[in-house]
């Protein structure tokens, strides 16, 4: 039984899907005005994690929502900056986004919806005038707020005191300080130059928070929904004024679940521009770094706990994902005939405990140490001679079942099919060095050996021939 822990009650709590044996998850996606800093991509890789662990280790289906959040005050002011329409200008860092999505191995999910779609807007506008109705909202100089006094649990999710709420002060800007809760925007009144739409007969655009309470809904069929994830950023006000919106409009529990994923510091310091100590995933590549490496790292300290990045520690997720890989890699080297009893129990006794330390609230560390210390024991049986082909069919079956749920070892193998140096290039020159050696040239052998590790390729040899890899 998969248990997690829920912001909205502070504690760990098992966690079924409501209806049938599908999870009806919503996560907020990326406000596509630049690309992704790897901060971002650090929520996006552990809410994959929980999508597989729900998949491949829970069996549940999963119907799922990421979210482009592409109209709010930052899209806007990137568009009139670049002197781009709205969606011509966000189209550009969606489709940076979904590049970067495809480098990390994260799976896409179901649905990943942009505020602007025609139908995503109708949804919004119905939300705001079923607030309305509710008795939820005013109007003020042609804008629509949500008034947090009519709503008494209005604040649980972020612990606010009710006695310090700003009741009846109102806020139009999209983000504002976790100190100052206040009756927030709806639908902004229309400003010149801006995109407009119309709600209610009133001219403007959504304020950001209706926009996922309302997308949530539409998608996942009506409230209650399973799980929202996000960032810790977003616990307020953002989470806590879809909670508002949602539960204004249906009078039900919008989210059974809230899971949300601690802050990436760069150096023990907060990423800033100022600082310039942001990274894309493109930065990292540019380093000369793999995206497997970003990915193991990024799901390698527990998504509750905060994550210091440098590139000491990426250098030791890719160490890490080596010895993974050589590792699966000495399992096609083993040629010996039977099966061993003592391999079976061995992996079947951590299969068991690599299930139990996910299904503990994602606990990802707990699940690499169950890992790596079957590697290590595997490791030495192989050095004994103890595993055979089919033993070896087997450990690598067992290993496969682990990646289904970190994503690392398939995202490693796939850079690897596709190197710097084609792969028939690579043939050629193995074969044409095995000759060299042959003619005892070996001045020539060493050559195409220097030339490919120049190019990124590392040659192997072995008693049983020579296999290349890419350089770490």
């Amino acid at each position: 039984m998969l248990r997690l822990y829920n912001t909205l009650s502070r504690q760990e709590e098992a966690f079924a899907p409501a209806r049938d044996n599908t999870v009806r998850m919503y996560a907020c996606g990326l406000t596509v005005y630049a690309r992704g800093h790897i901060g971002n991509f650090r929520t996006f890789v552990c809410v994959d994690v929980l999508r597989r662990t729900l998949k491949y280790l829970c069996g549940h289906n999963v119907d799922g929502v990421m979210n482009y959040t592409d109209v709010d005050d930052k899209t806007i002011a990137g568009s009139v900056k670049a002197g781009k329409p709205l969606r011509e200008y966000t189209e550009e860092w969606v489709n940076a986004f979904r590049s970067d999505v495809e480098l990390l191995g994260i799976e896409m999910p179901e649905h990943t919806p942009r505020a602007t779609d025609d139908a995503n807007m109708q949804a919004m506008c119905d939300m705001v005038m079923a607030l309305e109705r509710n008795g939820h909202t005013y109007n003020r100089d042609g804008s629509i707020y949500f008034k947090i006094g009519t709503l008494p649990e209005y604040g649980r999710l972020a612990r606010l005191d009710q006695q310090s709420l700003h009741v009846g002060a109102s806020v139009d800007l999209d983000e504002y300080s976790k100190d100052d809760a206040r009756d927030f925007v709806l639908w902004k009144a229309a400003k010149p130059g801006e995109p407009t739409w119309e709600c209610a007969g009133l001219p403007g655009r959504p304020g950001w928070h209706i926009e996922c309470s309302a997308m949530a809904l539409r998608l996942l069929d009506g409230a209650p929904i399973d799980i929202h994830a996000g960032g810790v950023d977003l616990i307020f006000p953002h989470h806590e004024n879809e909670i508002a919106q949602a539960e204004g409009a249906t009078k039900q529990t919008f989210s059974r679940f809230w899971v949300h994923v601690e802050h990436l510091f760069v150096e023990n310091e907060k990423m800033s521009k100022s600082l310039g100590n942001v990274f894309t995933v493109r930065d990292i590549l540019d380093k000369g770094y793999r995206a497997s490496a970003l990915r193991y790292l990024l799901l390698s300290v527990h998504y509750r706990k905060q994550l210091t990045f440098n590139f000491d520690v990426l250098a030791q997720a890719d160490a890490a994902l080596t010895r993974l890989a050589d590792f699966l890699a000495r399992l096609d080297t083993m040629t010996g005939a039977g099966e061993r009893a003592e391999i079976a129990t061995t992996l079947a006794a951590a299969q068991t405990e690599f299930r139990s330390m996910v299904a503990s609230d994602l606990n990802v560390p707990g699940a690499l140490g169950v890992m790596f210390d079957l590697l290590r024991e595997l490791n030495a049986a192989m050095d004994a001679g103890r595993v055979g082909a089919a033993d070896a069919a087997r450990v690598r079956a067992v290993f496969e079942q682990f990646d289904q749920v970190l994503g690392v070892m398939a995202l490693r193998r796939r850079e690897d099919e596709q190197p710097p140096v084609p792969v028939a290039e690579i043939e050629s020159l193995i074969a044409e060095r095995r000759e060299a050696r042959r003619a005892r040239q070996f001045g020539r052998a060493d050559e195409i050996r220097r030339d490919l590790e120049s190019r990124g390729i590392i040659l192997e040899d072995s008693a049983t021939g020579t296999r290349w890899k890419r350089k770490s």
